[in-house]
């Protein structure tokens, strides 16, 4: 007699756990943090390659505040309980420095192109960065863990650092693009190559 017990044929499964909310801003964090360290040693070399132009200042103080921000970011990792994971932040700087092989038009010598694709890398980031501080705002509401007043500083600033990047970003794309004797008009406009742009913006010099 067959005394297998009758049924569908199908197994039951276990019910899925659901998702670690803390495992997943873990994961988030960190991917955050490679980042800003990519970010961190993009801006530092667009700063010593532009040293000695006019737009070399602002680059030194925006590289000093990027590093800053990195370092914010951290501390709020550590108020959160979650730690850096160093393989992933190293891959993101291997990633940085892969990123240079990009091909810009010239072999040896750099080229404007160059400038151009660095700097829309750098605001692409801020913008980034901008979306991880609105992330944590919205944690901070109900987590006290989190300076919501330190939040809103960064979430600030991240904006002024995305219109300074735009503005140089587009100071380098006329230099690129432009004819020689469109660009030098532009130029005596609107301050000249060693002068100031509109709003006082440093103008960009390659």
């Amino acid at each position: 007699m067959n005394t297998r017990p009758t049924g569908t044929g199908t197994r039951s499964r276990p019910l899925a756990s659901p998702p670690d909310p803390q495992r997943l801003l873990a994961v988030y964090l960190n991917d955050h943090l490679a980042g800003a360290g990519s970010g961190v040693s993009l801006i530092r070399r667009i700063a010593r390659t532009h040293r000695r132009t006019p737009a070399g200042p602002a680059l030194a103080e925006l590289a000093a505040e990027i590093a800053e921000d990195r370092e914010g970011l951290r501390a709020f990792m550590t108020a959160l309980d979650v730690p850096a994971q160093w393989p992933r932040v190293a891959a993101g700087r291997l990633a940085e420095k892969a990123a240079r092989l990009k091909p810009n038009g010239r072999l040896v010598k750099r080229s404007p192109l160059s400038d151009v694709l660095e700097l829309e890398t750098m605001r692409l980031g801020v913008e980034g960065k901008a979306s991880l501080w609105r992330s944590l705002r919205v944690l901070a509401a109900t987590d006290p863990r989190l300076d919501l007043t330190a939040v809103d500083r960064l979430l600030a600033r991240a904006g002024q650092q995305a219109s300074l990047l735009e503005a140089l970003r587009l100071e380098a794309a006329r230099s690129a693009f432009s004819a020689p004797a469109a660009a030098a008009g532009h130029a005596r406009r609107h301050g000249g190559p060693a002068g100031r742009g509109a709003a006082g913006r440093p103008r960009w010099a390659s």
